[in-house]
């Protein structure tokens, strides 16, 4: 396993504890650094301090939706090419609806996430998604888990 100053930084955005503690133990299993966070303000703050090579963005979220946390992050200059997993029980189609829909006559609207996956997650695409949006080396951890 690579050293703690090799490890990439991944914020697991999530309302759920129990969904955080899982995606925090799998990306740490696989080598990764994980960063949870419970909510959008939190979620932004830690994003801002850490730097994280990605972030996984739970979409529905109590009070402050993770559509919104999106949102933001692509509006930041300095959070902006961050890439995003977004995850949620919305299927794909409604979410990019809602997403046109927040985005006026003038407004281009912003890009679509790096990758957007359905619950319930199936870990062996969720790590590929990671290690393929963050250059990372591969983890059998995740094999091992699904067996």
């Amino acid at each position: 396993m690579s050293s703690d100053t090799e490890r990439k930084k991944i914020l697991v955005v999530d309302d759920e504890l129990d969904m955080r503690i899982f995606l925090c133990n799998l990306l740490g299993n696989c080598g990764f650094q994980p960063i949870g966070a419970s909510d959008r303000k939190e979620g932004l703050q830690k994003a801002k301090e850490q730097k994280p090579a990605l972030i996984i963005l739970d979409v529905m979220m109590p009070k402050e939706s993770g559509i919104l946390m999106y949102r933001q992050l692509k509006e930041d200059e300095h959070l902006n090419q961050v890439p995003v997993i977004m995850v949620s029980t919305i299927d794909k189609k409604t979410f990019s609806r809602y997403q046109k829909f927040q985005s006026g006559p003038q407004d281009p609207g912003v890009p679509e996430p790096g990758a957007y996956l359905e619950m319930p997650l199936q870990t062996e695409e969720l790590v590929r998604l990671v290690r393929e949006m963050t250059s990372t080396a591969a983890c059998d951890a995740a094999r091992d888990h699904d067996e």
